[in-house]
């Protein structure tokens, strides 16, 4: 009887999302993109899956934004939206019913750009603005304000904020290894080639702090 109301709530959530963004068909499968920066360092981007009602984490992908410079969420979007889909197309892969956006107008006409490029600007693109949970669309000039308990802006919150969750995660994983990067470089001797060796027989900066000599003798390529 669970099992039925949970598929009844999500069908009732995909039908409003059709209705309300004039979809050609149901959003079964949505793709969310965040971007995540922290006082400018470390852009990075992660892009989510939604599908029939549940979150597909096998699915999720992470990027190392390349080619900006400085903090610019717009061109940080437009980069990781072409990258996903470009090769999406060059390997025959899945395209979703409905792509996602954390973000307002700016982050829309970006993923717009790259989807244009693409020839894929057919798929439908929504972004959703955090501030007043409001919904953007390429075909209206106003955004669409809906109501906090609609299912549709619900579904809409809950994969946008697990885009967003995805995000932080890897900019905080890219942000402790860069940290204890730094803390192994200061080591006079140690290399970017006996770092890794470190790392990986002892786990960590704390475990190279307390390793006994015997330890660090174990190590590749540690020598006397």
């Amino acid at each position: 009887a669970r099992f039925n109301e949970t598929v009844a709530a999500n069908y009732d959530a995909l039908e409003t999302l059709r209705a309300v963004l004039a979809l050609p068909v149901l959003p079964r499968r949505i793709e969310c993109f965040d971007i995540s920066n922290i006082q400018g360092s470390d852009t990075v981007a992660s892009m989510v899956v939604w599908q029939d009602g549940d979150m597909k984490k096998d699915e999720y992908k992470r990027f190392k934004i390349r080619t900006v410079t400085g903090t610019d969420d717009f061109a940080s979007m437009q980069e990781v939206v072409t990258r996903r889909y470009g090769r999406a197309l060059e390997s025959l892969g899945v395209l979703p019913d409905l792509i996602l956006l954390d973000g307002g107008r700016g982050q829309l006409g970006a993923g717009m750009k790259a989807l244009e490029d693409l020839g894929l600007d057919y798929i439908p693109l929504a972004a959703l603005a955090k501030r007043a949970e409001e919904v953007y669309t390429s075909d209206r000039l106003q955004p669409l304000v809906l109501d906090l308990g609609s299912p549709a802006l619900q579904a809409l919150q809950r994969i946008r904020d697990e885009a967003h969750r995805f995000a932080i995660t890897y900019h905080k994983k890219l942000r402790h290894r860069r940290a204890i990067a730094s803390v192994l470089d200061q080591i006079p001797g140690v290399g970017p080639t006996l770092r890794t060796s470190l790392l990986k027989t002892l786990g960590s900066a704390k475990g190279v702090r307390e390793a006994s000599v015997a330890d660090l003798a174990s190590v590749p390529k540690i020598t006397p």
